[in-house]
């Protein structure tokens, strides 16, 4: 049965897949032929893909998109069995885990392969994210319409020099409900602190987890109610706290619609509430099941995520209103002012612009899904006639390496045209202390160009770093961000798994604000996009001022060096507001191996949601061998290896 479905499938590849004449490639047109050639490619030593013999870059990446988009024909039962066989002969993940997360992602990519022209824009971005052997195409030239022109005279607001507000900034929380004191720490998991066997059972482990976290688990309730209680400690009058995102645990592969439901609803409904005064909230891309599905309303598919804004419209409306939650209602995005202030709150769903929402790799990929950078336009557009100061809240920063290039343009169209507007732009997801800055010239990025700011939360999970949270010292008329401070509990402290203590980490206007020529040290004085800029510049020219700033990206926890390519790419994503220039590319003369992000800029690690998929192509060598290998077990026998897949139909 198999056999005769993949014949069809095949012959339906052969207008859209048909190798252009003269291509090298045209000589292996089977798909064993395709795979045998991957796999010499990876064994030949220094001999890079550009140069392997009998087959060409191009060519290699278009048959390997062929033989998955056969596959997807085939089914999705088919496709996710395959694959599942793949992630688990590849060694990429625990038998469990490939079986769970591949039955919940692989229905979204055989979908996107069998609606994907091969080649095209997407097919190349599908490359990128999945194999990482493609670079970023070329950003698809859209111009957003803007009701009415930037005003000749728009300038950012002078600070009032009024007593400060304080406003907290909370993100990535990741609180595993399931988490249990003394299971194993020590896992093979992504995730621990679960009693996943009875190996990792209490009293059956020697890596007993603590009351209130370890490095290798997310977050247990006990810190995140510490938290709360730390801040009620340290901020007992904040005005209101930010929350970019993230609720939900880590263990993807046994993520479903009750349990997120259920984590959303607990975090929202009994633990902020009992604490924090006012929230506002952000959708994040863990915040979903499957993990980072979040399709789009134009997508013909009976799947949804409905359920989820339904779910935060109503946790979030006794904070922003039932007319802002209405907005939420539709895609997880609303405005609203902040009552008794001239401050405006928009808070959009990033998730429309994540790489690894394999929703949005239709064949022909949405320049606005749903909408939302028209509707983003009207809010600031509306706002900027009140003469409102804006918030932007996001959880995805829209300059990172998560972020699709079209989407980072289009969307800093709108940055640029209402950067007197924006006070500042507010994200999370990276779990690390840092920051991107937008500019009006990409090409002479300097003080006088930098023109909006966008703070980048660290997370509470102790997956990466030791637990925080932020403070803003905020101008009350203008909102431009005064000073923040960060504060922490250390992990290493003895005694912490009995009572954690939480302290002052630093402050970035005591921290950099000396440093620079001239010195900014006025509580009064706003931190300034041109500030952030200048203390870019403080990195390249002190570097043990940028060696602290570091250490401090996971709060002093198992911090690394970083020099040389390391820091220039550091500073590159600092200056890169847009995607398209954070210096995330595919390096020279690429073999088959994924794309090399993590080993000189941890900036570019992907901590946060990195979809089981993208690890199942990291090492080809293995992965193209399990192919051939699941292609036989699966029964579809020579016939599917030997059918030629630039044939036509018989």
């Amino acid at each position: 049965m198999f056999l005769r479905q993949w014949i069809v499938a095949a012959s339906l590849l052969g207008a859209s897949f048909a190798l252009s004449e003269g291509d090298d490639v045209a000589k292996r047109t089977t798909a064993n032929e395709i795979l045998s050639d991957f796999e010499n490619a990876v064994t030949c030593g220094s001999c890079e893909l550009l140069n392997v013999q009998s087959i060409d870059r191009i060519s290699a990446i278009k048959a390997l998109l062929g033989i998955l988009q056969g596959l997807a024909h085939l089914g999705n039962d088919a496709f996710v069995d395959v694959i599942t066989d793949v992630c688990v002969l590849a060694g990429v993940e625990d038998k469990d885990v490939c079986e769970g997360a591949i039955s919940l992602e692989g229905p979204i990519l055989a979908h996107d392969l069998r609606n994907m022209d091969i080649p095209s824009t997407n097919a190349v971005l599908f490359c990128s994210t999945v194999f990482g052997l493609c670079d970023y195409p070329d950003v698809t030239q859209y111009t957003i319409d803007f009701p009415s022109a930037k005003p000749s005279n728009a300038s950012r607001p002078s600070s009032s020099g009024q007593t400060p507000l304080q406003i907290v900034h909370i993100s990535d929380i990741h609180v595993d409900l399931s988490y249990e004191v003394g299971a194993n720490y020590n896992c093979t998991k992504n995730i621990c602190c679960r009693p996943y066997t009875d190996a990792d059972a209490p009293g059956n482990t020697s890596y007993p987890a603590g009351e209130y976290g370890n490095s290798n688990c997310d977050s247990p309730l006990s810190l995140e109610e510490s938290m709360y209680k730390a801040i009620d400690q340290f901020v007992p009058d904040a005005s209101f706290t930010i929350f970019t995102g993230d609720v939900v645990e880590g263990a993807v592969w046994l993520v479903n619609e009750t349990e997120v439901t259920n984590d959303l609803n607990d975090a929202y409904n009994k633990r902020m509430p009992s604490y924090l005064n006012k929230v506002y909230g952000v959708v994040g891309n863990h915040d979903a099941a499957p993990v980072n599905s979040f399709p789009t309303a134009a997508i013909d598919t009976t799947l949804s995520s409905q359920w989820v804004y339904d779910t935060l419209s109503s946790a979030w409306s006794k904070w922003i209103g039932s007319t802002a939650a209405t907005s939420a209602d539709n895609y997880g995005a609303y405005s609203v002012k902040h009552p008794g202030s001239n401050l405006r709150i928009i808070s959009f769903n990033t998730n429309f612009y994540y790489r690894e929402n394999f929703w949005l790799y239709e064949k022909t990929m949405e320049t606005d899904p749903n909408g939302q950078l028209r509707w983003l336009v009207t809010e600031l557009s509306a706002a900027e006639a009140a003469g409102e100061r804006v918030w932007l809240l996001g959880h995805m920063p829209m300059g990172s390496g998560d972020t699709l290039h079209d989407g980072s343009n289009y969307f800093n169209q709108i940055i640029q045209r209402y950067d007197t507007t924006i006070a500042g732009a507010f994200y999370g997801h990276t779990h690390k202390d840092e920051f991107e800055l937008s500019y009006s010239n990409y090409t002479a990025k300097s003080a006088d160009t930098a023109n909006m700011m966008s703070y980048i939360a660290p997370a509470l999970t102790p997956t990466s770093g030791n637990p925080t949270f932020r403070v803003y010292s905020v101008d009350p008329v203008t909102f431009g961000v005064l000073d923040f401070t960060v504060y922490i509990t250390n992990m290493s402290t003895p005694g912490y798994q009995k009572n954690p203590v939480w302290d002052k980490y630093y402050s970035a206007k005591e921290t950099y604000g000396s440093l620079l020529e001239p010195a900014v040290t006025d509580d009064a004085a706003e931190l300034t996009p041109a500030f952030w800029h200048n203390v870019t510049a403080l990195f390249e020219n002190e570097d043990s001022v940028f060696q602290d700033y570091i250490a401090r990206k996971t709060r002093g926890w198992e911090v690394e060096s970083c020099s040389g390519d390391c820091k220039t790419e550091e500073i590159c994503q600092l200056r890169a507001g847009e995607s398209q220039y954070n210096c995330v590319t595919v390096s020279p003369g690429m073999n088959f191996k994924k794309r090399d992000i993590g080993s000189t800029a941890k900036h570019q690690e992907h901590a946060c949601g990195r979809s089981t998929m993208t690890g199942i192509f990291a090492d080809i060598e293995k992965s193209v061998s399990a192919l051939k290998s699941s292609m036989k077990k699966r029964n579809l026998g020579q016939g599917f290896l030997d059918r030629s897949l630039n044939s036509t139909p018989a």
